[in-house]
């Protein structure tokens, strides 16, 4: 059983990835015809194999530990919560991070876009977008709800249909290489909010980045942003982790951030 439920996965897995087996093999130093044996069923992975198996493919650690559970094995990688102990020294640098940052916004988001830190900017900057609006906790306490519930701050987006865009084509790739039913069905469900937007998903950018142009009361704030993960993470967590901070694309908002 846990034969064929392994090599179902790593065969998705692997054409996922647009690699053929004897490529995958080559990348794993077996043979392809090993690589097929453990797709068909044939042949049962050892632990070891199957963690060559995830690295040739590049698999992030929480695939990793699916693919070891399909196989019949433990998870290898913790997946601890940021408030376990272990996190003190991570929790640590996402502090100096988001001080670093300031005046300026910063939040730290889970693999879900779940805001689970921000920095003072951020608020400020969060504050000065949603006066004037009611949105709910819900809708307040994830980015890509925010920006695509009409709940949220798409009025104060003068380029929301590209913000938008921007979202839905990295909802549309993310659900399409996951496999756990529930987290596909959160997926499905951003991707509704979005069904009467009018996107154009094939719109080349003009810029080197995806500016944020935010309007209120006449006033006009522009952005951009980075994202910054944790290198060579140990744990799902905080592999997971992602740090998108907010820069003032112009001198003006830069005025205007600093005067908040």
């Amino acid at each position: 059983m846990h034969a064929a439920g392994f090599g179902t996965m790593l065969r998705r897995f692997r054409g996922d990835r647009g690699l053929s087996q004897e490529r995958l093999a080559g990348d794993a130093e077996v043979s392809a015809r090993h690589v097929s044996f453990l797709e068909n069923g044939r042949a049962s992975p050892s632990r070891e194999m199957v963690l060559v198996l995830a690295s040739a493919l590049d698999l992030p650690l929480r695939d990793r530990n699916q693919l070891l559970h399909a196989a019949g094995f433990a998870p290898v990688y913790p997946n601890a919560s940021l408030d376990h102990a272990s996190f003190e020294p991570i929790r640590r640098a996402l502090d100096h991070l988001l001080r670093a940052h300031e005046p300026f916004g910063a939040v730290v988001m889970n693999r879900d876009y779940d805001v689970l830190r921000l920095n003072t900017g951020a608020t400020k900057l969060l504050g000065w977008a949603f006066e004037g609006l009611s949105p709910p906790p819900e809708v307040l306490g994830n980015l890509v709800r925010a920006t695509l519930d009409p709940r949220g701050f798409g009025p104060r987006l003068v380029n929301h249909t590209e913000i938008a865009a921007d979202f839905v084509l990295r909802i549309r790739q993310e659900h399409a290489l996951e496999l756990d039913d529930a987290r596909r069905a959160r997926f499905e469900a951003l991707l509704e909010l979005a069904r009467d937007l009018p996107l154009d998903l094939d719109v080349a950018p003009s810029l080197p980045f995806l500016p944020v142009h935010l309007r209120k009361d006449g006033v006009d704030l522009r952005l951009f942003t980075t994202l910054t993960s944790l290198g060579t993470p140990l744990d799902v967590t905080a592999q997971e982790l992602r740090i998108e901070s907010y820069f003032p694309a112009d001198e003006q908002s830069e005025q205007i951030l600093r005067a908040l």
